[in-house]
């Protein structure tokens, strides 16, 4: 019998289950299927019905949750999961394309890692970004910057990244070279659990497996004109560290919306504590008069391209959930006409049979 607590299982967990309850988590999402571990070990499993109809969007497992199955499954059983337990964080991100909807990339991590490559993948505003969807999460969040051996001022670079966000750890690695792997695995104990997030190309796929010791996840050369590189990592993967700890892989992401301002103001702690001195209690620092915000960028303490990502992921996060809360709108429209529609129904049949 495998222990749980080896996977990060905890009083958290342990207090939301009945005696007859068999937990899981899960280590990896399939279009259909699930990768689950439990005592028992590693198998296959599949939603109850139950499970598929109650469900909606952010409240199906994800990589990372503990989940219960109907029972302790047999050596090579697809066992059937039961319930998703509460999550003690969740790092999620608006549905690509025009749908209204979270979805789930990581769930009950300990901290969430930024990788950022120190080539042309380099972008100051993306980890920004990233940062947002992550304070939001629960999870602690850390940068690391990989390639670093293409670098030429690697610790402008860090304090760059440092700037953003008071008290950010920042770690510089060199996958290809294997420098800086110690700094990850100090802060993945056993039973700690991390998630890699980033762009195509990042070097994440590549970090996992030097810090596995083995060549379990698929890498590729990025493009050299731009630094991008290809998916290598098609699906999410939990993966045990020879440290104890665990880690999520993730695919590139080329897009993270913003469906919510959760995690804005940890990142833009200088522009928020501006905001509350200016004139106007609404001010939306675009041109009013006594805009404290503006008065800092006019001084040079705050720079224009730092203030215009926030406002611009501001109203990212405003016009989703204007559209989430349409969305929430006409379902509750169509779910009313259904409703009546099915009264009037039992109505005429009642009649009918008088």
């Amino acid at each position: 019998m495998h222990d749980l607590h080896s996977w990060g299982f905890g009083p958290y967990y342990e207090l939301q289950l009945s005696d007859d309850w068999v937990p899981a988590r899960v280590a990896a999402a399939h279009k259909d299927a699930y990768v689950v571990w439990s005592a028992a070990g590693e198998n296959f499993a599949r939603l109850s019905g139950r499970l598929i109809r109650e469900s909606q969007d952010e409240s199906y497992p994800g990589v990372g949750d503990w989940v219960t199955l109907r029972t302790l499954p047999q050596e090579g059983e697809t066992s059937t999961i039961e319930r998703l337990l509460d999550r003690r964080t969740v790092f999620t991100r608006g549905a690509a394309g025009q749908q209204t909807r979270g979805q789930v990339i990581a769930a009950n991590v300990d901290i969430v890692f930024v990788v950022s490559g120190l080539d042309d993948d380099y972008n100051i505003r993306r980890i920004e970004r990233y940062l947002a969807r992550i304070w939001a999460s629960g999870a602690r969040p850390m940068v690391i910057l990989n390639k670093a051996d293409v670098c030429d001022d690697l610790v402008a670079r860090i304090a760059e990244v440092q700037s953003i966000s008071p008290g950010l750890d920042v770690i510089a690695t060199s996958a290809k070279r294997g420098e800086g792997l110690d700094s990850i695995v100090r802060y993945l104990g056993p039973g700690i659990t991390g998630a890699f997030v980033g762009s195509s190309g990042a070097g994440k796929s590549t970090l996992v497996n030097s810090l596995l010791g083995e060549e379990r996840f698929a890498t590729s050369e990025v493009r050299a004109d731009d630094s991008r590189g290809r998916h290598t990592t098609t699906h999410r993967q939990l993966v045990l560290l020879p440290s104890g700890g665990l880690l999520v892989d993730t695919p590139g992401m080329r897009e993270l919306a913003l469906y919510d301002e959760e995690g804005l103001d940890m990142v833009f702690t200088d522009i928020e504590a501006l905001a509350a001195r200016c004139r106007f209690a609404d001010c939306s620092h675009r041109g009013e008069p006594g805009c404290a915000v503006l008065d800092a960028v006019d001084r040079g303490e705050i720079p224009l391209e730092r203030l215009d990502h926030y406002l611009k992921l501001q109203a990212e996060a405003r016009s989703y959930e204007t559209r989430q809360d349409e969305h929430r709108r006409r379902k509750g429209e169509r779910a009313f006409s259904k409703r009546i529609g099915s009264d009037l129904k039992l109505i005429r049949k009642w009649k009918e049979g008088r």
